[in-house]
């Protein structure tokens, strides 16, 4: 995948602090679009939306207190996260295995996706997949699609993965209500992103 309209896939640069270089307390930010809740074990930001707020974040494939964790991506971006959420509810998983497995040319770009993630998690994970029998979201059957906010966290993550590119494409990309900005402001948890350029 290029590049996704407004988004930015951020270099893998590992956060040394809870506050970038921009001054931004992004592990408050990504708290509040979590609804409160922290991510478990280290991570860093793979994309951020064009207001410059986290929409993706990654980790390794082991928590800090040794437990796996084959989750390499997660969205955090409230807007996507509803949005693919009311696409499940949808029945859009189940049409998307059912597609998988008669499509022959989704199947191999699946397949490929998954190759694609582990190698990722493999990466971020100082070279040992710790979950490497399992795939995107700790699936065994690359062809088994049920966790869309997965595939389209690896969309945004860099990963042509076919479901959450086409997922994306049907959610329109990123808020225009300033969303982050709001919940963030409201937590009082994160101070505003600056734009980058």
């Amino acid at each position: 995948m290029d590049s996704v309209p407004g988004l930015r896939v951020q270099r893998p640069v590992k956060l040394t602090s809870s506050r970038d270089t921009a001054g931004r307390d992004d592990a408050s930010i990504v708290a509040a679009q979590l609804s409160g809740r922290s991510p478990r074990g280290p991570w860093r930001i793979a994309a951020r939306c064009s207001s410059g707020f986290p929409v993706v974040i990654v980790s390794p494939s082991m928590l800090d207190d040794g437990t796996p964790f084959p989750s390499y991506a997660w969205l955090t971006c409230p807007f996507l996260a509803e949005k693919v959420a009311a696409a499940e509810s949808g029945g859009a998983a189940a049409r998307w295995a059912a597609r998988a497995a008669v499509d022959r040319a989704l199947a191999a770009a699946l397949r490929a996706a998954d190759r694609d993630v582990r190698a990722a998690r493999a990466r971020e994970s100082g070279g040992v997949d710790a979950c490497a029998h399992v795939g995107l979201a700790g699936q065994r059957d690359p062809l088994g699609v049920k966790c869309l906010h997965a595939h389209v966290a690896l969309a945004l993550a860099g990963i042509a993965d076919p479901v959450g590119i086409a997922e994306l494409e049907a959610a329109g990309y990123e808020c225009t209500d300033a969303h982050c900005e709001k919940i963030t402001a409201s937590s009082g948890r994160a101070r505003t992103p600056k734009k980058e350029s």
